[in-house]
């Protein structure tokens, strides 16, 4: 089995870049904010950050696809890098520090592309954590400066601390009372949003987290960084992977009662 390591020294590499890039416009005064066709935003520093790392890569690794957020996906063959230039544009836009830089390689295999690394930056938290497949999970400063991290043993609802986002896209789906029984039985529940709880998952903060409503570029990262730890990573389906249009993710011991939870309908 290959063993990634190049490419996760790379995806370090191009972190790096990202984060000065984006750092260096982060409570910028003058900063270029744009609505998208969806409705939201995306910031000159989004689009910055990506034709960097796709500018990068292309040096790089010439004969990889890459799909980002903001550009599409470009090229095709087995091995393809997605990336998100800022998950939480709608924090970095407003000055607070939760946002991130999500870089993934996926790789051909049964049933399509699948995370063989992660990494996931958020400069303005001070924070990075990553992953290869095989090779367990991390966090620190830089490779040769990082932890091994690991999911929580909580094995009980009632022990449990539970992350989410928003309460709007669960109402949208018909799942709020699911959401908010699930909410009801735990020990702790805290809206910290978009990448931060898969992370704190993987660290073994957080115990549960889910999302009802994401892209590829948004799970890529995260679910290999979550199963590496030891933990447990899905669509609301329970289909394994980032491969659904939503995810669930735990420390694996009460990913049933999650899941079951947040299926039930009114």
């Amino acid at each position: 089995m290959p063993d990634y390591l190049d490419d996760l020294r790379l995806a370090h590499v191009l972190a790096d870049a990202a984060d000065a890039a984006t750092m260096d416009r982060f409570k910028a005064l003058d900063l270029k904010v744009e609505t998208k066709p969806d409705m939201t935003p995306v910031s000159e520093a989004d689009k910055a950050a990506e034709e960097l790392i796709r500018g990068q890569l292309k040096r790089a690794r010439p004969r990889d696809a890459v799909l980002g957020e903001e550009y599409g996906v470009e090229g095709t063959g087995p091995r393809r890098w997605v990336i998100d230039p800022i998950d939480g544009t709608k924090n970095y836009v407003r000055g607070v520090p939760v946002w991130a830089t999500l870089i993934s390689l996926m790789e051909a295999g049964e049933g399509g592309y699948h995370p063989v690394v992660g990494l996931v930056s958020a400069p303005a938290l001070g924070r990075r954590w990553w992953a290869a497949k095989g090779h367990g999970a991390f966090t620190g400063r830089n490779l040769t400066s990082a932890g091994r991290i690991h999911v929580s043993g909580v094995n009980t609802l009632a022990d449990a601390s539970f992350a989410y986002s928003s309460l709007s896209g669960w109402e949208e789906q018909d799942r709020l009372d699911g959401f908010l029984d699930l909410g009801r039985q735990v020990w702790r529940t805290r809206a910290y949003g978009d990448f931060w709880p898969y992370m704190m998952v993987a660290e073994g903060s957080v115990d549960i987290c889910a999302e009802p409503e994401l892209s590829l570029w948004d799970m890529a990262a995260p679910a290999i960084v979550v199963t590496e730890a030891g933990g447990t990573f899905t669509g609301l389906d329970g289909r394994p992977g980032p491969h659904s249009s939503n995810a669930a993710a735990s420390n694996g011991l009460l990913h049933d009662e999650l899941l079951g939870y947040l299926n039930r309908r009114q």
